[in-house]
């Protein structure tokens, strides 16, 4: 089993490559794999049958039929990705496929120790992330550039539409990833008006991330969203359905405890903050540093050298030009916009489907079970990564409204 990851970080001036880190796709892994190596056919066809296993409570005996198999043969960075989306997959289903009333203590050794090996070799946790559910989950549809996801869980197309969309806002933010780097070396050389323009298209990259964002409106159902979908992007960390953790066989005799996915493990987010100088409060920043261990390992180098090469901000505010500081404070309105569209989205998604659910489950007969449409109640008020998430979110965005340059 071999990694291709290359974990050194380069000198200036940054070169998006070394980080692995695509010039026409960014963060996104370029053209995915949609099918491992022969011998993991086993993987591959629990994989595809997922919404239909869980739906039918089939897929942990599957599981537990499933052979061990090695991690040997899988060879360089595409096909380990698509083997732990796989694998994180699998396990999300696993652990709750009867709703967060039926969780399982422990992950069986035939799935536990290679999805632990491919998870070393990435340098990602073993549980389903951000990496996997958008970075690595894509592919082409049809020659006309539609896109599909390559592997699914129970939520039919409101899942489908959750994952691309947040695809798009990754895709969106790509000429900003760029225009960060340059801004950078603009400051660094005071290159007043090459970082200018660099500022302009990051603003208007940011910008084009919210109008991406807001098509989840269009393609993703409250209601399937709340009571389907994000119970299988719940993690064991924080999460009082699962207090102990999980017991990876053959891993570890004690409980590990993981992070479900969350918004907060996109690099490009971290990324901007560190250019724009953007300083969050103590506990949200520490939730925030934790939630770079779910990148992978080149992406967090990038937001460390961003974070280390140089400050943006100081230059900007010591060069005392209003020109600079405009297109400076436009990337902070943009970014706060951007917050503050997302609190809509969660508010709408979270706290006005679970006062829904509430109402529904005081209801006579309710149904039991995510393959039923039962939503979890353990995680009411958190996101799935383990944060309260209003608070959380709120933090962020006040934050960042302070990162404003006054004249």
């Amino acid at each position: 089993m071999e990694s291709s990851d290359d974990t050194e970080e380069p000198a200036l001036p940054l070169a998006l490559s070394s980080f692995q880190v695509s010039e026409e796709f960014g963060f996104l892994l370029p053209d995915p794999l949609t099918e491992l190596p022969a011998p993991y056919g086993p993987w591959m066809e629990l994989a595809q049958q997922l919404p239909q296993l869980i739906c039918s409570h089939q897929l942990r005996s599957r599981v537990l039929q499933m052979p061990q198999l090695s991690t040997q043969q899988l060879q360089g960075r595409e096909e380990l990705h698509l083997a732990h989306l796989v694998l994180s997959f699998i396990t999300m289903g696993y652990v709750w496929q009867e709703g967060e009333e039926g969780t399982v203590q422990v992950l069986p050794r035939n799935l536990a120790v290679p999805y632990w090996e491919v998870s070393q070799a990435l340098g990602l946790p073993p549980i389903l992330s951000h990496a996997d559910f958008v970075l690595a989950n894509w592919r082409r549809k049809d020659p006309n550039g539609n896109l599909d996801t390559i592997i699914s869980l129970p939520g039919g197309e409101s899942l489908r539409g959750f994952i691309l969309v947040t695809l798009l806002v990754e895709k969106a933010a790509v000429p900003g990833i760029k225009a960060s780097v340059r801004a950078l070396g603009a400051s660094l050389q005071r290159d007043g008006q090459s970082l200018h323009a660099a500022l302009g298209e990051l603003a208007a990259a940011i910008q084009a991330m919210s109008a991406a964002l807001r098509r989840m409106h269009d393609y993703v159902d409250p209601e399937v969203f709340y009571s389907v979908i994000r119970i299988f992007l719940s993690g064991w960390k924080d999460n009082p359905a699962m207090p102990q953790g999980l017991i990876y066989e053959g891993v570890s005799p004690e409980p590990l405890a993981f992070s479900g996915g969350s918004a907060a493990q996109s690099t490009v987010l971290h990324a901007f903050d560190e250019l724009l100088g953007i300083c969050h409060r103590q506990d949200t920043a520490a939730f925030l540093l934790r939630m770079r261990e779910y990148m992978p390992r080149p992406h967090r180098a990038l937001v460390r050298a961003l974070r280390g090469a140089g400050s943006v901000r100081r230059w900007v505010r010591a060069s005392g030009d209003a020109r600079l500081r405009d297109a400076f404070n436009r990337c902070v309105r943009a970014l706060t916009d951007f917050r503050s569209l997302h609190i809509a989205i969660v508010t709408k998604y979270i706290a006005i489907a679970a006062a829904k659910a509430r109402a529904r489950r005081a209801q006579p007969g309710a149904s039991a079970g995510p393959a039923a449409g039962k939503p979890p109640a353990a995680l009411e008020a958190k996101g799935t990564g383990g944060s309260h998430i209003f608070s959380f979110l709120k933090s962020i965005r006040d934050t960042t409204r302070e990162g404003m340059i006054s004249a």
